[in-house]
């Protein structure tokens, strides 16, 4: 029995997209003896440099009745995929320029491509998070069953904003340094290494403008706080329509420029 053609044709494309992403994860670490394993290291440094900072050197103490580091982690692991893979998936289309003149390829999985590497290292931190939670007897509760709808979430954003920077980096090289300083201001501008609590009321709307907010505040609620993301249901409804609108006008922007990509590279 024959498949429909559109059946076969997305089954050949789902099957490049997972070759592409396992050839992406290892190409970034040829030629080092640790190989991949840097992959899961560098993060893992980070958060203990951070951790030693913090609660070692300006001895910051428990978030409520939750331990530093515990509290720490939950922000920091979705920030760390967040951006890592909005940066990667920026720079895909200049990455694999030998594809581009391809015609018959589906150029609109290229940030994807980057997107599910990140996946990969993201996916390992959510383990050894659980695993930590576990270790301080901080045993997650049911909203620990949440992390897949934030996740969901953060995937839908992220290719959203790839496909836009991607197709206008091609036309506009500024846009891997503007991207690089959201990211940057992104990270001090939302509450992963402060608490919100700290802001005064007034200014708490304005911080949940940014859609980056509702994933970390979401992450560490799952893990560490409890409650459900139907309870905040302005909060939720803001941020899914801020994330679709940047999703569907990604989409048509990269379809518009896309034509014109071979004739730039």
């Amino acid at each position: 029995m024959s498949y429909p053609t559109w059946a076969s044709r997305a089954k050949r494309t789902a099957h490049l997209f997972f070759e592409l992403v396992l050839r992406d994860f290892k190409a970034g670490f040829l030629g080092s003896y640790l190989s991949v394993v840097w992959a899961f290291l560098q993060p893992g440094i980070t958060v203990l440099l951070l951790w030693f900072v913090f609660e070692v050197g300006f001895r910051a103490g428990p978030q409520g009745d939750r331990p530093f580091i515990l509290w720490l982690l939950a922000g920091l692991i979705p920030w760390f995929f967040f951006s890592e893979a909005w940066a990667a998936a920026t720079q895909s289309i200049l990455g694999y320029r030998y594809l581009v003149k391809n015609i018959v390829f589906p150029l609109g999985i290229l940030p994807l491509v980057k997107i599910g590497s990140s996946l990969i290292v993201h996916m390992f931190f959510l383990v050894v998070v659980v695993g930590i939670l576990v270790a301080y007897r901080q045993h997650p509760g049911w909203a620990l069953l949440q992390i897949p709808y934030y996740l969901a979430g953060s995937l839908v954003l992220l290719v959203g904003l790839s496909w836009l920077t991607s197709s206008l980096i091609v036309f506009i090289p500024d846009v891997g340094y503007m991207v690089a300083t959201c990211i940057q201001f992104g990270f001090w501008f939302t509450p992963i290494m402060w608490n919100i609590g700290m802001v005064p009321a007034r200014y708490v709307p304005w911080i949940a403008l940014n859609p980056a907010y509702y994933l970390i505040d979401g992450y560490r609620r799952a893990f560490l706080y409890g409650g459900w993301f139907w309870e905040r249901p302005m909060l939720t409804g803001y941020f899914w329509l801020v994330t679709l609108a940047i999703f569907f006008t990604g989409r048509i922007v990269f379809q518009k420029l896309r034509p014109h990509f071979a004739d730039v590279i």
